[in-house]
């Protein structure tokens, strides 16, 4: 049986990322040191744009049905990363043996988690909605002991339980009477955190034959196909967008999705999963306090004691050293 440690989790690509070598390892001092400050400067960036993505959706949302939102969102980032690739020369069809990991993550991971976010999102303020969003690793660890038969450390399960802890106190304000419509927003967004665990575990369990960027457009591609019928179905015809939509659109489609998927590669081939996951939660903290800018959402007690919770549990499943 193998252990549960690392999981490379935030964002699209981090599922499948592919092992690479460090430059140190063939150059000298200088081009690692450069390297290492891109990688950087890339997933600081990387940081800051999924921050901003969380706002960016909630206001989007505001002018255009969640489900719609998400369908248009994964047709301009397919459209993207398409035409990323043909000017790289690097478009073809995925093998046969990769077409199950395709339909696993473009049903699971984009098309279900972004519903399950974009409803919980016409509810929640962005903050607090990102965090329980970010909190994907924390499912991992058991899913993987049941499904994959892998042992989870007590170290891991201790991080279960503290996030497990972290998504009560941070859901605590809406376990009233009255809360039923907060309570069911909470619902979805751990539906949509279990629903890229489960992708997450069938990617472990699966052997790539093409890289995670040539497949990364046909992911979303089966996405878009999914959400189609799905928004036509439930939200009925897609209405004019307005200029508030257009530029959220413009924003979380080509980069908080297109680019932030090609970002994570990149960055992940020389920095460890668990240093990854550990890094990519400053994105919901950063979020928060630009969806209290933005939104008015206010930063209690219960927040910053659930993010703090939600974080140590991540760092302890995840297997990152504490120090």
């Amino acid at each position: 049986m193998r252990r549960v440690t690392g999981d490379p989790v935030q964002g699209e690509a981090t599922i499948s990322l592919s092992p690479g070598t460090t430059p140190a390892s063939r150059a000298g001092c200088h081009d690692a040191q450069e390297t290492s400050l891109r990688d950087r400067l890339l997933l600081a960036l990387l940081i800051v744009i999924w921050a901003i993505s969380w706002p960016a959706v909630k206001a989007g949302i505001a002018t255009i049905p969640p489900i719609w939102y998400a369908c248009f969102r994964y047709w301009i980032a397919t459209l993207s990363l398409f035409v990323f690739g043909a000017v790289r020369h690097d478009v073809t069809l995925p093998p046969r043996s990769d077409w199950r990991l395709v339909a696993v993550s473009g049903v699971l991971q984009m098309a279900t988690y972004s519903v399950l976010t974009g409803l919980a999102l016409t509810i929640l303020p962005p903050g607090r909605a990102s965090v329980l969003a970010f909190s994907t690793p924390i499912w991992v660890v058991p899913l993987a002991a049941w499904w994959l038969r892998e042992h989870a450390s007590r170290r891991a399960l201790c991080g279960v339980g503290l996030g497990i802890l972290g998504v009560l106190t941070i859901a605590a304000p809406s376990l009233r009477p009255d809360g039923a419509e907060q309570a069911l927003a909470y619902a979805m967004l751990l539906g949509a955190a279990a629903a890229w665990a489960v992708s997450i575990v069938v990617v472990r369990a699966h052997r790539f034959t093409a890289t995670a960027l040539a497949l990364a457009p046909w992911q979303m591609l089966v996405a878009g196909c999914v959400l189609l019928p799905f928004a036509l179905l439930v939200e009925g015809a897609p209405q004019p967008i307005g200029l508030s939509g257009a530029v959220s659109l413009a924003y979380v489609g080509p980069l908080a999705t297109a680019f932030a998927y090609w970002a994570v590669v990149e960055v992940g081939r020389r920095i460890s999963a668990s240093a990854m996951s550990m890094a990519l939660l400053a994105a919901p903290c950063l979020g928060s306090m630009i969806s209290a800018i933005t939104f008015g959402e206010t930063i209690g007690v219960s927040l910053v004691a659930g993010v703090t919770l939600v974080g140590v549990g991540v760092r302890l499943a995840t297997g990152a050293p504490l120090r």
